[in-house]
C-alpha cells in the first residue's frame, strides 16, 4: 500500500505542471490569430492602394516660334601644279569671298574661315587587270571651307541663294543649304514644361471630379521629349529620343508631360 501510494504521488507530481499550462495554449492561438489577421488587413490595405488609389494623364503643350539665327556653310578649292602657287590662289580667293560677304551685310565677326586642306594629285595608270603600273604627281588642290553665323536672316539667305558673282570672280565656291536655330530654346522649353503640366493636372482634375473622388499627393510625373519640326509639319517627324528640325525659319516645338496622383 505504502508503495502505491508513493507512486500516486509521483505521478501527480508530474501531471501538476501540465495543467497549470494548458490555460496558456488558448492564449498562445488567440494572439497568433490577431497577429495573423493584422497582416492580413495591411496586406489587403496595401495592395487595394497600390492597384486602384491612383489617376494619371497625359498632358501635351506646343508652340509656334520664329527662329533668330542663321548659319550658312561653304567651301571652295583652288588647284595648281605647286602648293605654293595653290595657296596663294586660295588665300586670294579667301580674301573675295570675305569681301563679298562683307559687302552683302555680313559682319566680319560673323565669319569663320577654317584651316586649309591640302591633297596630292596623280596621275595614274593601270593595266588591263587594273593593276596600277605608274603614279605620277599632276599638282595640289587645297580646300578651305567659311561658315557664317549671325542674326541677320534676309541677308544671309539671299547671299546663300546667289553665289553667281562668287563664281563669276573665278571662285569655285560650293553652297550648303542655310540652318535656323533659335538662341532663346531653352526659354521656349521652360514655358512649354509649364503649359504641360498645366495640361495634364487639368485632365487629371476632371477625371477625378466627374468620378466623385478628390486628388491627393503627385506620385509620379514623367518629362517627355521635345520635338522641333518644320512649322505646319505635323507629326510625321517626331522620333523616339527627340527631333530638332535645322531645315526650317518657322518651326514648332512640341512637349508632353504625365503625372499621376493618389485620389481619396
Amino acid at each position: 500500500m505504502e508503495q502505491n501510494t508513493e507512486q500516486n504521488v509521483e505521478k501527480n507530481a508530474v501531471r501538476k505542471p501540465a495543467g497549470n499550462l494548458s490555460f496558456l495554449g488558448p492564449l498562445i492561438i488567440g494572439a497568433s490569430i490577431v497577429a495573423s489577421c493584422v497582416v492580413l488587413v495591411t496586406g489587403i490595405t496595401r495592395f487595394k492602394w497600390e492597384s486602384g488609389h491612383s489617376i494619371s494623364a497625359t498632358g501635351s503643350a506646343s508652340m509656334n516660334f520664329d527662329s533668330d539665327l542663321i548659319v550658312w556653310k561653304g567651301y571652295f578649292t583652288a588647284e595648281a601644279i605647286t602648293s605654293k602657287a595653290a595657296y596663294d590662289k586660295i588665300k586670294k580667293e579667301a580674301s573675295i569671298v570675305e569681301k563679298y560677304l562683307i559687302d552683302n551685310g555680313v559682319a566680319k565677326e560673323d565669319i569663320l574661315f577654317s584651316s586649309v586642306d591640302i591633297t596630292e594629285q596623280y596621275d595614274k595608270t593601270y593595266d588591263d587587270y587594273g593593276n596600277l603600273i605608274s603614279s605620277t604627281l599632276r599638282g595640289y588642290e587645297l580646300e578651305q571651307n567659311v561658315k557664317v553665323s549671325s542674326s541677320k536672316i534676309d541677308e544671309v539667305e539671299l547671299i546663300s541663294h546667289d553665289i553667281s558673282s562668287l563664281l563669276d570672280s573665278g571662285v569655285e565656291f560650293n553652297s550648303y543649304s542655310p540652318e535656323y536655330y533659335c538662341t532663346t530654346l531653352d526659354d521656349v522649353k521652360l514655358d512649354l514644361i509649364e503649359k504641360a503640366t498645366e495640361n495634364a493636372k487639368a485632365r487629371i482634375d476632371i477625371m477625378a471630379e466627374k468620378t466623385g473622388a478628390s486628388t491627393g499627393r503627385l506620385l509620379n510625373s514623367n518629362l517627355g521629349v521635345f520635338q522641333i519640326t518644320a512649322a505646319n509639319t505635323g507629326t510625321s517627324d517626331y522620333t523616339y529620343d527627340g527631333y530638332y528640325d535645322t531645315s526650317s525659319r518657322e518651326k514648332t516645338a512640341t512637349i508632353t508631360v504625365r503625372l499621376e496622383y493618389s485620389v481619396k
